[in-house]
C-alpha cells in the first residue's frame, strides 16, 4: 500500500478481510479515572453477557505509560472505534469509487 494515490481494489479487500476477521463490534472503550477503576481496556463485545476484553500496554522510550494517561486513552478510543469507522469507510470509498467511474464512463 502506497502512502498517495488511490486506493486499489486489492487494498480495500486486504482492509475489509482484516476487519471481517477481528472480533464483531462495537467495541467500547472503558478509560480508567472516567468511570471505572483499574485498568483501561477495551470491550469487545459490551452487548453480550460474555467477558471479552482487551488490555493494551504503551511503551514510551523503554517506560510503561500509566493505564490513565491521555496518549493511552486516545489510542484506546481509536482503536475501540475503528472496529466500526473501518468497514464504513471501505463501504464509503466503494461508492465514491463507483460513482466518479460512472460520471468517468468507466
Amino acid at each position: 500500500m502506497t502512502a498517495d494515490g488511490p486506493l486499489t481494489e486489492d487494498e480495500l479487500t486486504a482492509m475489509e478481510r482484516r476487519a471481517a476477521a477481528a472480533a464483531p463490534g462495537p467495541w467500547q472503550a472503558w478509560l480508567e479515572g472516567q468511570g471505572i477503576g483499574g485498568e483501561s481496556f477495551i470491550q469487545v463485545q459490551p452487548a453480550s453477557d460474555v467477558e471479552d476484553e482487551m488490555y493494551l500496554r504503551r511503551f514510551v522510550e523503554g517506560d510503561a505509560v500509566p493505564s490513565r494517561d491521555p496518549r493511552l486513552h486516545a489510542d484506546l478510543e481509536f482503536i475501540a472505534a475503528a472496529r466500526a469507522d473501518v468497514p464504513r469507510l471501505i463501504a464509503e470509498v466503494r461508492r465514491l469509487q463507483a460513482t466518479v467511474g460512472r460520471q468517468r464512463g468507466w
